[in-house]
Order: structure tokens, then sequence, then C-alpha cells
């Protein structure tokens, strides 16, 4: 394995048919990162549009992963890309961030990975849901859903388990020596459940490798996350509730007219 190289970071996008999202992920990097980075972007066999504009780009590492037939999409497909890019990484910190999250703030990397602290044992530095509706709405529902709360209540100890706190991979930084060390991957509990890099979390906590646990709205300084994105442009192959669909199809529609989004697409630059 060779030496990665320190003080610089892989940032790994996955993406599935999301065109806009991908382009302005790509570009608010491109536009808000001050600190040494090369970006991987792993497609899942999107076969669209969003494939040859990727193609096109010049400052990134695509790398095109042609699915197995038969196999699940969604976290599966999600896994499965993450460790492709991690196998591809050969820097000291290894980003991994949803086609539909977005970079909103100069020197974000920079900042982020001072959570880090110089600490060469600090595995993981990240954060859980980020949140698009204001607090007192939360709050509200976390204290009003009695649902959760009696699965909580009524859970199996293995439930339980699936429903501790973890970093995830809405935007997420690692240090790639320990993960390698370690041997963990991102596919880790899918079989079982869990998403993303959910169990590979699990795992860095119980061998005793520190992690960082910042509050979303830390995170939220830095980046936005367009919930359910992906899922609500490609009706067809994802499943939502009606409801739920058009709540994010709102919040979607809302965000993307901001003008620091107006800005970001309008600068093709940003491209070359």
């Amino acid at each position: 394995m060779p030496q990665l190289v320190n003080n610089k970071a892989t940032i790994c996008i996955v993406n599935y048919k999301t065109l806009d999202f991908t382009r302005l992920c790509l570009r608010s990097i491109r536009k808000f990162t001050n600190y040494p980075y090369e970006v991987i972007v792993v497609d899942n066999d999107s076969k669209d549009e969003s494939v040859e504009y990727l193609r096109r780009l010049k400052w990134i590492r695509l790398i095109e992963h042609h699915r197995e037939q038969g196999k699940p999409r969604g976290s599966y497909d999600q896994s499965s890309a993450l460790d492709l890019g991690l196998a591809d990484c050969n820097t000291e910190f290894y980003v991994v961030m949803h086609s539909d999250t977005f970079v909103k703030q100069p020197s974000w990397l920079t900042e982020l990975i001072s959570f880090f602290n110089n600490n060469p044992e600090i595995a993981c530095v990240g954060s859980g849901k980020i949140e698009l509706t204001p607090l007192w709405l939360q709050l509200l529902k976390k204290y009003t859903d009695f649902k959760s709360m009696f699965r909580s209540i009524s859970s199996t100890p293995a439930q339980q388990q699936q429903r501790r706190f973890y970093n995830r991979t809405i935007c997420c930084l690692y240090r790639t020596g320990i993960l390698r060390k370690e041997g963990l991957s991102f596919l880790m509990g899918n079989s079982d459940g869990f998403t993303a890099g959910q169990k590979l979390y699990y795992e860095l906590v119980d061998r005793g490798c520190k992690t960082v646990e910042l509050p979303p709205s830390v995170m939220g300084r830095y980046v936005t996350h367009l919930a359910h994105a992906t899922q609500v442009i490609n009706p067809e192959e994802f499943k939502l509730r009606g409801k739920t669909r058009r709540k994010f199809s709102r919040t979607i529609d809302k965000v993307m007219s901001s003008a620091i989004i107006r800005d970001v697409l309008a600068d093709d630059s940003l491209d070359c």
C-alpha cells in the first residue's frame, strides 16, 4: 500500500442520476475549498446525462461503477461506491459527501479538519442529520412522535443497537490510515439493514477509536443537505409517500432558488 499524502484530503461523491445536484455539489467544492484536496466521483451506472457531464470534467477522477444485475439499489450501491473511492484514496483524509450536499462556507474543509486537533488517534469527524426545518419544529416533532417513543421502549437489544447515534455520510471525514488499519468497509452491516457507513462507525467506537461528533448545527454552518433529493427526482425507482415527496420537493425548490445556489450554478468556469 503506497504511503498516504499528509495534509491533503480526498473527497468522494457518489452520483446516481442527480445531474443538477452533483453539478452543484462539485462546483461548490471548487468554489469554497482552499485546503489541498482532490475529488473522486463514483457513478453508480446512471446511464444518463449526468455521466456525460462527469466525463467532461478534467479536475475529478471518475470511477464508472457498473453494478451487478440483481444487486439492490439504495444503501448497498452507496456503500459499494464509497468503498471503491476509499480503495483509490491516497491522502491522509477521506471525506465522503452525498451528491445532494453542497458547500456554502469558505474554508469549510480547513475548519472541519481542524476538529481532528492534530491528534492522529481521532478517526472520524462528522455529525448526525442536518435538518433544514426550524429548531422549534424539530423539538415539537421529537416530543410528540409517540410512535417513535413506543418503538424505542419496545425495541429489542438488536434494534436498539441499530438506533445508536452515528456520524452520517452526508458529510463525514475519516483518517484513511485508521480505516485501512482496522480493515473497515462502508458495506459493513448492509445485509442487516444498516445504512452506508453506519456499522463502520459503530466498529470505530466499539474498538476504542476516538471520534468527534459535531452538533448538526455546527456541520450545518458549512454544508446544506437536501434530504431525499435522489428519491424525489427519481420517483420511478425510489418509493416515497406522497406527503413526504411533496414536503421534500418544496424544500428542494426553495433551497435551489436561493441566491448562493443560483450564483454557483451560473458560474460555468467552476467546471474547468
